[in-house]
């Protein structure tokens, strides 16, 4: 082979995002090795740069001619291109409310970005990681550096504590998931890459075998636990209450999102012969996951377990999107965690920001918090009450577009239950905008009593500052603007071929089923 053939048959090009990535978690290392302790306060706005590169690497690669690379391992399509973005973004938005959080820990901010960066990658390879090897190291990578980051305060045992659940609850999906895909392995004759594994088991004719279902079980187990979906969610509370608050910030979004884009490749590429079990074993898994994560939440009285259970509930409105299977399904599935992004990191800001000034984060503190700090007030309800579905914020319409997909669809008993679901959240959310808002001076909380005064002039509460801002803005707006966004993820949609296969197959078998017997 010739080297201009394997060139194009590499088609590097298309990991350039990621390829910056890594010369970027390579020059923090670099520099912090010259530089020592002395680089800390440069060193994260050296990440974000290289972050910031990479969307806009990524944004260039929008509807490329051919995205496939690497003999098929990786796939840039528009749908990969979404999510990497959405990784990349949540990462930024971390690094910028990490640094002071991580300072005064007493821990090392350079290894604490590289493990972060190093999780980013992960995430970004397993969006368009088309080949089941590809899968599998993307995944732990993701994991590993979860599992670093959960445990980075190892003065902490609360940080440790989770870490170590954490730990052994993935590693547990982790060996369920590999034994689900070494099964697809075996079924499809010996092929790893995704779409030759659904050609090999439709040849073989084991479309309704018993292996491909225990393959379809134990796949979606490890999804399960990656998006923190009920009844694999048993580390979410545990993990969001011990770790540290930036790294449950990134989990919340950033690796929500990757377990996500694996669900929707794996489950439209490898298993076509199986769509209604899949999508069965979904709806079960939505509706646990809307009741159990809202249910629960109303008796919190951490902010941190209260955004650890909406969390499993946000992942079952998510997944009415991808049990629609429909293209406005899809897109409603993307814009979602579009603005989930921004809606539930500006909540976890202002939850940084209160427990740097004050050390807690039981909710019943919060009380008066309007009196000594308008601009946190004004965020964390605004994050809160997006979060909940009160329109005209973003959260708003990022579920009626859920819902309307589900009830075209056909799924109205789903979507109905996600209405009644989005009513109880929207009482613990207002519950804690009421406390902080709508209390009198002398109701306030001893510690809003002895609140610091408010100063973004110390080392590193600039870029807090920033974070909250923008992040404030974004959720603000992004309901006004949602047609552009929604736009913008139905295109990557329309222009994903594996998405329009299956989204074309289930109107011809809609059609076939409608028709009256004498048309047949």
């Amino acid at each position: 082979m010739d080297f201009a053939n394997l060139a194009s048959q590499l088609n590097a090009g298309t990991i350039l995002p990621e390829g910056i990535v890594i010369l970027t978690l390579l020059g923090v290392l670099i520099v912090d090795l010259i530089l020592g302790r002395s680089s800390a306060r440069w060193i994260g706005y050296l990440a974000i740069a290289g972050l910031l590169a990479s969307i806009v690497a990524l944004v260039f690669q929008w509807d490329s001619s051919n995205p496939i690379s690497f003999t098929g391992s990786f796939n840039s399509d528009d749908l990969s291109i979404i999510f990497r973005g959405i990784i990349a973004l949540s990462a930024v938005v971390t690094i910028l409310m990490s640094i002071r959080y991580v300072e005064q820990s007493g821990t090392a901010l350079a290894e604490f970005i590289a493990i972060l960066m190093t999780a980013t990658l992960g995430g970004m390879f397993l969006s368009g990681a088309s080949e089941l090897v590809m899968i599998f190291i993307s995944l732990e990578t993701l994991s590993i550096s979860s599992y670093l980051l959960t445990g980075y305060t190892k003065r902490d045992p609360r940080s440790n504590e989770a870490a170590l659940k954490y730990l052994l609850i993935g590693a547990s999906s982790t060996a369920v998931f590999l034994y689900g895909v070494s099964l697809l392995y075996g079924l499809s004759g010996g092929q790893t890459e995704l779409s030759a594994i659904a050609n090999g088991i439709a040849t073989a004719k084991l479309g309704q075998s018993l292996g491909l279902v225990i393959a379809l079980v134990f796949a979606i187990a490890g999804i399960g636990f990656k998006i923190s979906a009920a009844p694999f969610h048993q580390w979410t509370p545990d993990v969001y209450e011990g770790a540290p608050t930036p790294v449950i910030a990134f989990l919340s979004v950033g690796s929500k999102a990757a377990g996500f884009a694996l669900a929707i490749r794996l489950l439209t590429t490898a298993f076509p012969l199986v769509v209604d079990e899949w999508r069965f074993v979904f709806t079960a898994l939505a509706v646990l996951s809307l009741i159990l994560g809202n249910v629960v939440a109303l008796a919190q009285t951490s902010m941190k377990r209260m955004l650890a259970y909406s969390s499993i509930a946000q992942a079952g409105f998510v997944m009415i999107g991808l049990i629609a299977g429909t293209q406005a399904g899809y897109a409603s599935m993307l814009f979602y965690l579009l603005v989930y992004l921004f809606m539930n990191l500006c909540g976890f800001t202002c939850i940084i920001l209160f427990s740097l000034r004050t050390g807690t984060d039981q909710i019943a503190e919060y009380s008066g918090l309007y009196q000594k700090d308008p601009l946190l007030t004004l965020g964390l309800s605004v994050s809160l009450l997006s979060l909940g579905g009160i329109p005209p914020l973003a959260g708003f319409f990022g579920k009626i577009y859920l819902f309307w997909a589900g009830w075209q669809a056909g799924l109205y008993w789903l979507v109905l239950l996600g209405l009644v679901t989005t009513v109880v959240s929207i009482y613990y959310y207002i519950r804690v905008v009421k406390m902080m808002v709508v209390k009198e001076p002398q109701e306030m909380s001893d510690v809003v009593k002895n609140y610091p005064e408010v100063r973004w002039n110390l080392p590193g509460l600039r870029p807090l500052q920033v974070g909250l801002v923008v992040t404030l803005i974004a959720t603000s707006i992004a309901g006004i603007l949602s047609n552009p966004l929604f736009t913008l993820v139905n295109n990557s949609v329309s222009h994903t071929p594996i998405l329009q296969a299956i989204i074309l197959d289930k109107n011809q078998v809609s059609t076939i089923n409608t028709k009256q017997p004498e048309e047949l």
